[in-house]
């Protein structure tokens, strides 16, 4: 089981995105990067929770397992972070057909979480860079037990304070 995150490392992790972008994307638009990433792995990890749960509940019965994970809210089959994550090319364009599956499978729950950052941009986010970055927000777990609902907020807030420093703005435009 991974180790619950404090604020302070929770915010070094999340600003490690940033690092790995630096130079890429303008310091302004890392946010329509990284967020709508923390949220996929997060609705990912906190499905696992789920799933882990109910599958220790029902003795190991995967099928009413993931019945129950899909309970608070579904990720579809293919669009799981794992499996976006295995893939070898063509990351961007699966990135972003994950994230446009969940949004469907959630209607009126997801609408629009994920934005309209150009994931299939390989000038700009070419599939290394894409695959450092799913590697780099897989060595944490963002389950609700490891980053609860109040810390992620104030991480939330945190880097939307050092992307509006970093791309010489004021907080107050990113919200």
């Amino acid at each position: 089981m991974s180790q619950r995150l404090t604020l302070q490392q929770l915010e070094s992790y999340l600003w490690g995105a940033a690092v790995i972008l630096r130079g890429l994307v303008d310091a302004g638009d890392y946010k329509q990067f990284i967020f709508p990433l923390v949220f996929y792995k997060r609705l990912s990890d906190v499905w696992d929770e789920d799933y882990a749960a109910a599958l220790e509940k029902y003795g190991n019965d995967a099928e009413l397992a993931k019945a129950e994970a899909n309970e608070r809210f579904i990720i579809p089959d293919d669009a799981h972070w794992n499996e976006v994550r295995a893939l070898p090319k063509d990351l961007g364009r699966a990135l972003q057909t994950a994230m446009r599956a969940i949004e469907a499978a959630n209607p009126g729950r997801f609408d629009g979480i994920f934005g309209d950052a150009p994931w299939t941009n390989k000038e700009r986010l070419p599939d290394y860079t894409l695959k450092n970055l799913l590697e780099h927000f897989s060595t944490q777990t963002l389950s609700i037990a490891n980053v609860p609902e109040d810390t992620l907020g104030d991480a939330y807030e945190y880097l939307i304070g050092r992307f509006a420093d970093d791309g010489g703005h004021t907080a107050q435009e990113f919200y």
